[in-house]
């Protein structure tokens, strides 16, 4: 299916809203169903594209989900997988089988996880946790008291319990208190009510001065000024360029010598990134993750269709797309705070002009939309290229160092 069809995703938070990982399926239309041989095919594209040869697992500390069948779980490309990186979600039924049982037990001993789907907890019996390490629950907030007992018995076992669905902030908090573990659902891209906005902190102000100064190619003594005035922004810059991903010969002592050797361009996106992160409005880890994936995606939609030299603007525009919530500010305020190029505003705005579509495309990826095979027909990109881009997306959010 994996020629046709594409990948979505969905972030697991703990309850600090931190991402241990994301969940990955094949988006479905309407009266499709997944097949044994999609489920399949999918442990092999993710294997093929997310655990490289020279560098090992490309998501670092992520544990990927995956829905799995019983006649998969000797399936070639598991064993390309890194078993403590690997969890496969399995149907309570399918383990009532003294086959399927045993052979789950052997991926559990080599390391693989294994999740529990529509299991009973009160009647998975005292031997649950040598055949699975997660059970996924049921969050029905209506009967806390009830499930607060079955849970803390399931505590008392090595399973771990992932909610799902969480639909509400309500539900979120009341999961965090029964003692979850994981939680799995677009919560995140939901405001949290009660969080104050605070709008733009000092950081955050000096950050969208020198991006001005960047953009309209500023001498670097003007640059090294200002960034001057912010002690802890010139130490980051200092780490960012000597860190070994930076890749440069000798250490660099002086910012006039960072900024000459950083480059207006990959500056710019440095700033893109960091202006996220200086966020103290209140913003959870997801938030920021998933806006920093959303625009390394936008990007790389876009360069496959446009000039190389619109990968910039591709990628604010993914970033910016969430940068009214982690500033806690309307988008319109945000963009009367920073000049942005007319295309990176309609994007913003309306998902229109040149680089819309490209934006629209990735967070359909997010949102198991089913306007993702339409928007990648009109970009003539292929599902493939998509999926391909999703997952490199993925893997480069995990190393990017701000």
């Amino acid at each position: 299916m994996h020629e046709t069809n594409f990948i979505v995703r969905e972030p697991l938070l703990d309850p600090k809203q931190r991402v241990i990982g994301y969940e990955l399926s094949w988006h479905l239309e309407p009266n499709q169903v997944v097949t044994d041989d999609d489920l399949e095919s999918l442990i092999g594209f993710v294997a093929e594209n997310v655990n490289d040869e020279e560098h090992g697992w490309l998501l670092k500390d992520k544990i990927l989900f995956l829905d799995a069948v019983p006649n998969m779980l000797s399936t070639d490309a598991l064993f390309n997988m890194p078993p403590e990186r690997t969890v496969l979600t399995m149907k309570a039924k399918d383990l009532a089988d003294p086959d399927t049982l045993s052979a789950v037990q052997g991926l559990r001993a080599g390391g693989v996880g294994i999740s529990v789907r529509d299991g009973d907890l009160a009647h998975l019996g005292s031997n649950l946790a040598m055949s699975a390490s997660y059970i996924e629950v049921r969050f029905a907030g209506a009967d806390v008291a009830a499930q607060a007992r079955t849970y803390a018995q399931a505590k008392q076992s090595a399973v771990r319990m992932v909610g799902r669905p969480v639909a509400t902030w309500e539900d979120f908090d009341s999961c965090a208190a029964l003692g979850l573990d994981a939680f799995v659902g677009k919560l995140h891209l939901t405001p949290r009510p009660g969080i104050p906005v605070k709008g733009m902190n000092p950081a955050q102000t000096i950050i969208l001065q020198l991006m001005q100064m960047v953009q309209k190619n500023e001498d670097i003594p003007k640059i090294e000024s200002v960034l001057k005035r912010d002690p802890a922004l010139s130490y980051k810059m200092l780490r960012f360029i000597n860190s070994a991903g930076f890749g440069a010969t000798r250490e660099i002592q002086s910012l006039r010598q960072a900024i000459t050797m950083m480059g207006y361009a990959p500056m710019y996106r440095w700033l893109t990134l960091l202006l996220a992160t200086a966020s103290t409005s209140g913003y959870s880890p997801v938030l920021m993750e998933t806006a920093v994936v959303r625009g390394r995606l936008t990007e790389l939609l876009g360069i496959k269709v446009l000039k190389r030299g619109e990968g910039e603007n591709l990628f604010v525009a993914g970033m910016f797309s969430l940068l009214d919530r982690l500033l806690g500010l309307p988008m319109k305020e945000v963009l009367d705070t920073i000049q942005l190029p007319d295309e990176v505003v309609e994007a913003l705005m309306t998902r229109g002009g040149k680089y819309g579509p490209f934006l629209a495309l990735a967070e359909a990826c997010e949102l198991d939309s089913n306007l993702v095979a339409s928007l990648a027909k009109s970009l003539e990109i292929d599902p493939v290229d998509v999926n391909k881009a999703h997952l490199s997306a993925l893997a480069w959010a995990q190393n990017v160092s701000t």
